[in-house]
């Protein structure tokens, strides 16, 4: 029996030990001194100018997707089939038409010629998910897109610390979206990050994420001119937006702070686990050849090489007998066009046309990668899975 979770608590007692000393202080504990700091060091870390930290990664989606409407005005973004829910509900929510493109297998990420071929006119922004800590960017299509003026939006929520060319993901796109949720790189129990280089950006980004009010501001000038504008409201109370209360806390942001100090160590051993996985794996039966330039390995991802569905029914009892948690489909349950939440919104059997990310909605997978997983219980897996 392997006995292998999708996840370890990745809260450790380390961090519970630096909550307690917090708290021991008599902090204030919402929004203040240590979410300041957090965002600081995210900036840093991340190589951006501003963070934004929020009460989820699906938070972060909404609040870019809100930004990019006051900014852009609606019409369309182009968007993955292989991604969580909330980019894709971001979208449709803030009035924008969600435009499909299929994946590369090699990365799981958008394919680079589709979504050129489905840029217009009206296209306001391309959604890239970085699904499980691969890099989708190409010099082609950020070459591209600035040429169209078109801006890249980033989501980095499986994917802290993966690189294209040396450079962090999530800084380079107009704005980037992180997630710290239980099972991902990093978490603050609950939290989500928004990142940008865009001074305006950061501006809507923090009035939208407390009520749309324009106290929330760091920038005197585009507050004094709410004020003159509007000299019948109080200044305290101007609301620029109809938007959100999108905070986090002090305790979230004390936890996101002590994490951080060890993501890129926690990295580099996510990365030699799945290159181990990899390395043990049957390349007949499992596909072996992922794109690992820049990779900052979320999960084992267990892709079948041929479409039988008798294999797979057999993988599957496999993994449950020996207690390995999976998840068929891969990121978010696999072709988001299969979804019913999409009813209405595109042409029925819209999933035909995206063959390749329906082969991973069948026959693909993804079972638990974390630091501090034993090499052994690496090696029992594979030789499970090369034995069926």
């Amino acid at each position: 029996m392997i006995h292998l979770p999708l996840m370890h608590n990745n809260i450790t007692r380390e961090d519970l030990d630096t909550v307690i000393r917090f708290l021991q202080g008599e902090p204030i504990l919402t929004q203040s001194t240590n979410v300041k700091e957090f965002e600081r060091e995210w900036s840093e870390w991340c190589g951006v100018k501003y963070s934004v930290y929020l009460n989820s990664g699906s938070s972060a989606n909404q609040l870019t997707m809100l930004a990019l409407k006051i900014l852009y005005g609606e019409g369309e973004v182009i968007v993955p089939t292989l991604t969580w829910v909330s980019d894709i509900a971001a979208v449709i929510q803030n009035g924008f038409k969600p435009v499909f493109v299929d994946i590369n297998p090699d990365n799981l990420c958008m394919d680079t010629k589709e979504v050129i071929s489905k840029l217009n006119s009206n296209t306001k922004a391309v959604f890239m998910t970085y699904v499980q800590g691969f890099n989708g960017l190409t010099d082609e299509l950020l070459n591209v897109l600035k040429e169209k003026n078109i801006p890249l939006i980033e989501d980095v929520c499986e994917a802290h610390g993966a690189t294209f060319k040396g450079q962090r993901l999530g800084s380079f796109g107009l704005v980037s979206n992180f997630s710290y949720y239980y099972a991902h790189h990093m978490s603050t129990i609950e939290g989500g990050m928004v990142c940008t280089n865009d001074e305006k950006i950061y501006q809507i980004l923090r009035m939208c994420r407390s009520h749309g009010m324009v106290r929330e501001m760091t920038d005197e000038n585009m507050k004094n001119e709410y004020k003159s504008k509007f000299p019948d409201l109080n200044p305290d109370f101007i609301f620029a937006y109809p938007a959100y209360n999108m905070r986090n806390s002090e305790i979230g942001a004390v936890i996101g702070r002590n994490q951080l100090k060890r993501l890129d160590d926690n990295n580099v051993k996510r990365n030699e686990n799945y290159r181990y996985f990899l390395s043990n794996l049957d390349s007949q039966k499992y596909k072996t050849n992922f794109d690992l330039e820049g990779m900052s390995n979320y999960a084992f991802n267990l892709v079948l090489n041929n479409p039988d569905m008798d294999f797979c029914n057999r993988v599957m009892n496999a993994l449950r007998e020996a207690k390995v948690e999976f998840r068929r489909g891969s990121a978010g349950g696999g072709n988001q066009t299969r979804q019913p939440y999409l009813k209405g919104i595109i042409p029925d059997k819209h999933y035909e046309n995206f063959p390749k990310v329906d082969h991973i909605h069948f026959y693909g997978f993804y079972i638990g990668n974390f630091p501090d997983l034993e090499r052994d219980k690496i090696k029992s897996l594979c030789d499970l899975l090369n034995s069926i």
